[in-house]
């Protein structure tokens, strides 16, 4: 790059601007702050950047080219200049027919990935008509209690022709069979099913809470699944390991990465110690980030999660193929973000972050609709959410080179940064036994309260200023077109649930119930046993029930 003499050329430069240029003009006119400081991680924020601030930077070991180790400069050699980004727009509806309605609708508008999201009932593992899901069935996504609504949300659309991403975590084996028993229905083999599911526990601990069993029997259902997809459904990723929720919660951008990334560490560990094979399982491990306001500080945030997961699977877990060190990652647009007030706001806050996340070479990305803060997304909000990625892809230059924004000397800078604060998290993570460890003594959760408390404080004093909320206020907003679920809608899911219970084989239903009791309470696979219970109509609750004998529900402040 630069040797030592121009480094101390440029450093000198610097002290003289700082001081014939730059100070006058502060003198004069000062600066809109005392202090400039990164979105959530609070890096100072340097007036100018120089070859001197990445003055260490090995380009062969800290950037290298993409698609090789360590992977900075992204996944793929091409990335979108061979292909693009899916895009993946979030969408489940109250109801498995409103749920087709609404993909086939997305994909006739150029979405090429679907995702489902479900309803809070299905989240916990209840059945639409439980006393636990009275006046939540469908209002959060498609609530999906048996394998016919499962069947209805797909029909029409060939499994083998689509990627399907499925953002549930304790039922996710549940849902996972499901999925593998209408591909099966549909003639699809099983090694052509692609999609994810997100089947991450330990952020429910942290930031989340939709968990059912404690965490030793989640981690082993985790593994179970792992093991299964390995044989069965190799190109399905197994789990995407999230961070969005934990950035939700309020965690900086250093905490998102660290903590996301010790849960990965945690899995894999739970996964050797199940006797599986890094390099076999590893590359189907995924995961899942926040995209926020601020541009730099995310690229920087993803490109540094490429590199410390390159060097955490070869130096940690000795992984021997680049498939098992490659970060592939799906990225969502700042749901937390998104305000009630001003409402057209939120598209532009929308269109920043997913830039930031298509500098940063996200393998997917969903935009969140302007009306999300409020309620599902209606038709028209969804299709300016898929088109402002639509826009971003064929008319902006983003995707036209790969990492656009390498060599800069703030975003490097930044990455490192940002690297070195997420490293140095992990390492008090393991000084503190573990992930597992960290999150039974509430010490990760008290890091991400501390930092959304201080970022709370700054809003109502004034010194973060959020348009339309705090600053650049406005008496009234137009009314908005708000998606509904009524009573009538839960009632017709909980008739149609009735008329599944009705038409089934009550015997075939028990077997099975009762053959996946015993492999639970022993040493064996589960998931065979779902798919069985699952293609007997067995329903999502009474599967989830069967679990809750056998391992027990976590209940907040119980020990880990």
């Amino acid at each position: 790059m630069f040797d030592q003499e121009d480094l101390e050329s440029i450093r000198e430069g610097k002290e003289r601007w700082e001081e014939e240029t730059r100070g006058p003009t502060i003198d004069r006119f000062g600066e809109r702050k005392e202090r400039f400081t990164t979105d959530t991680a609070g890096h100072e924020i340097q007036p100018l950047y120089t070859p001197d601030d990445v003055a260490d930077l090995d380009y062969e070991e800290d950037l290298g080219f993409p698609g090789e180790d360590p992977y900075t400069r992204g996944v793929y050699s091409t990335m979108y200049r061979g292909r693009l980004w899916t895009m993946r727009q979030y969408a489940g509806m109250g109801s498995a027919v409103e749920t087709n309605e609404r993909y086939h609708y997305l994909m006739d508008q150029g979405q090429t990935g679907l995702s489902m999201a479900f309803d809070l009932p299905t989240q916990m593992g209840y059945d639409s008509d439980a006393d636990m899901a009275a006046g939540e069935v469908g209002k959060s996504g498609v609530a999906i209690d048996s394998l016919d609504d499962m069947r209805t949300v797909f029909e029409g659309i060939p499994l083998d022709e689509v990627s399907t991403s499925m953002t549930i975590n304790a039922p996710a084996s549940v849902l996972l069979a499901m999925y593998i028993a209408v591909g099966d229905e549909q003639g699809v083999p099983r090694e052509e099913l692609r999609g994810t599911i997100q089947n991450d526990l330990l952020k429910e601990y942290i930031a989340r809470n939709t968990y059912i069993y404690p965490p030793e029997p989640s981690m082993r259902i985790i593994t179970d699944v792992f093991e299964f997809c390995a044989e069965e459904v190799p190109n399905f990723n197994t789990i995407s390991i999230s961070g969005y929720h934990i950035r939700e919660a309020g965690a900086s951008a250093a905490q998102e990465l660290a903590f996301t990334l010790g849960n990965g560490i945690e899995y894999v560990e739970a996964a050797l110690d199940a006797g599986q094979d890094v390099d076999e399982f590893a590359p189907q491990l995924s995961f899942f980030f926040n995209a926020h306001n601020d541009v730099f500080e995310e690229v920087a945030k993803f490109r540094a999660a490429r590199r410390m997961w390159a060097r955490i699977m070869e130096e940690r877990f000795d992984a021997e193929t680049e498939a098992a060190k490659q970060l592939k990652f799906h990225t969502q647009t700042a749901g937390s973000m998104l305000t009630a007030q001003q409402i057209e706001n939120n598209v532009v806050r929308v269109a920043y972050q997913a830039l930031a996340a298509v500098l940063g070479g996200t393998q997917s990305l969903h935009t969140n609709g302007k009306d999300e803060a409020l309620a599902l997304p209606t038709e028209k909000s969804v299709r300016t959410a898929l088109r402002t990625q639509q826009i971003l892809a064929h008319e902006s230059g983003a995707a036209d080179t790969i990492d656009p924004l390498a060599g800069s000397y703030y975003v490097e800078a930044l990455t490192d940064e940002l690297e070195e604060e997420a490293f140095e998290l992990i390492r008090e993570v393991d000084d503190r036994g573990g992930m597992l460890q960290a999150v039974e003594d509430q010490w990760v959760q008290r890091q991400i309260q501390d930092v959304a408390f201080e970022r709370q404080e700054e809003i109502e004093d004034g010194s973060r200023v959020i348009v339309g909320v705090n600053e650049y206020e406005v008496s009234e907003d137009p009314e908005m077109d708000i998606e509904e679920v009524t009573e009538e809608d839960q009632q017709r899911q909980i008739s149609r649930l009735e008329s599944v219970r009705e038409e089934r084989d009550d015997g075939a239903v028990e077997d099975a119930l009762a053959a996946l009791g015993e492999a639970a309470a022993g040493e064996e696979n589960v998931m065979p046993y779902i798919l069985e219970a699952v293609k007997s109509e067995a329903t999502t609750g009474e599967i989830c029930d069967v679990l809750r004998e056998a391992f027990g529900e976590y209940h907040p402040g119980s020990a880990l």
